[in-house]
């Protein structure tokens, strides 16, 4: 609000309509109950398309398979028709756990590699590059090879072996704060040791258990049931809530923590905060479908060119991340000559992403 001086009367006349501010791109701004939020218009509708991509594949993956469906029978059995008979088990207790964790899991991975990406202002960085995916995986084999847990069990051992390998990479990159070069070197030689201890507890385990890891070492879908959806979707949703709530720190992080600190943002402790947050997001995936990789690597810089935003944001990135998991379950189980885990699919599509990544990288760097 400012203030302009009435040549007439001499005296001071308030304008009531604040100044809009030019961001060089248009805004949607909503005020209410005293707190206001403001996003670019082509996230929003970029964020919009991508969900209505994400629920069209979405509802083929229902209809497809070993006993293919009708859309109408989809209905049905969400609706618990009585006439729906076999298809309701087919849908409801089968497919549709499996497409909300993609979903879900998607989402969460989106999310993990866009914090890691902004946090570093690397766009290499992501959960599966250094390390930390590794870790959670690292935690759950323990658990599964060494005490025979549960979901549950399975998920604690996730979230500390993650907190342990994010909490190592921290103190290792450490020196008068973090640089995220630094922190995506130290991760992939934390990640290297961790890959190779993981591969002696296979080799030291029960020839079925450590079969049963090995496919689920590689990330997969199969099996998800009803709880692991659910308990995993209500704690990727919380994180997700958490993680908007970093936001409008994590865009001051970016712009370097001297200027992160002059707009009164507390770097280090957000930083912290946005890590963990990052890791637990990872570790509940890796919990229920093991490592799946290259998700949180390609998801957020996709969504950031098709959005053309500035930096990496958390809301398009997870929306991709949901996009991409999805598509690749449906490639994985339908598209191939054989059925395959969904990892296998993401490790092909984001190792060549990965590639090319590096090599625009050196060419911009040179």
């Amino acid at each position: 609000m400012s203030t302009m001086i009435d040549d007439d009367a001499r005296t001071p006349v308030r304008d009531t309509h604040p100044r809009q501010v030019d961001y060089g791109y248009q805004t949607l701004t909503v005020r209410r109950a005293g707190l206001a939020g403001r996003w670019q218009m082509r996230s929003l509708i970029v964020s919009a398309v991508i969900i209505v991509a994400t629920i069209a594949v979405s509802i083929l993956a229902l209809t497809l398979g070993d006993y293919p469906l009708t859309l109408s029978q989809v209905w049905a059995a969400i609706l618990n028709d009585p006439d729906a008979g076999f298809a309701r088990t087919v849908v409801v207790e089968w497919r549709l756990p499996r497409i909300l964790a993609a979903i879900l899991f998607g989402a969460a991975l989106g999310t993990a590699g866009a914090a890691f990406q902004s946090l570093t202002r690397n766009p290499l960085a992501s959960p599966d590059i250094i390390g930390f995916s590794t870790g959670s995986y690292t935690g759950a084999l323990t658990v599964i090879i060494l005490f025979g847990g549960g979901y549950l069990q399975v998920a604690g051992g996730a979230l500390l072996g993650g907190l342990l390998t994010a909490a190592a990479v921290y103190l290792l990159a450490w020196q008068r704060g973090v640089q995220g070069f630094r922190l995506i070197i130290v991760g992939i030689a934390v990640s290297a040791m961790l890959t190779s201890f993981n591969t002696w507890l296979m080799l030291t385990a029960n020839q079925e258990v450590a079969l049963s890891a090995a496919v689920w070492g590689a990330g997969s879908l199969n099996g998800i049931t009803w709880e692991q959806a659910v308990v995993g979707g209500v704690l990727v949703i919380l994180l997700l809530i958490a993680a908007s709530g970093l936001s409008p720190s994590l865009r001051q992080l970016e712009l370097g923590d001297d200027a992160a600190k002059a707009t009164g943002t507390r770097t280090e402790p957000v930083r912290l905060t946005v890590m963990l947050i990052a890791v637990a997001l990872t570790a509940v995936v890796t919990a229920a479908a093991g490592p799946i990789a290259f998700v949180a690597l390609a998801a957020p810089q996709i969504a950031r060119r098709i959005a053309r935003t500035p930096g990496v944001t958390l809301a398009p990135a997870a929306c991709m991340g949901a996009l991409i998991l999805v598509a690749a379950d449906v490639v994985a189980q339908h598209l191939l000559p054989t059925v395959l885990p969904v990892g296998v699919v993401t490790v092909v599509v984001g190792g060549t992403y990965l590639v090319w990544l590096i090599i625009r990288e050196v060419r911009y760097r040179g």
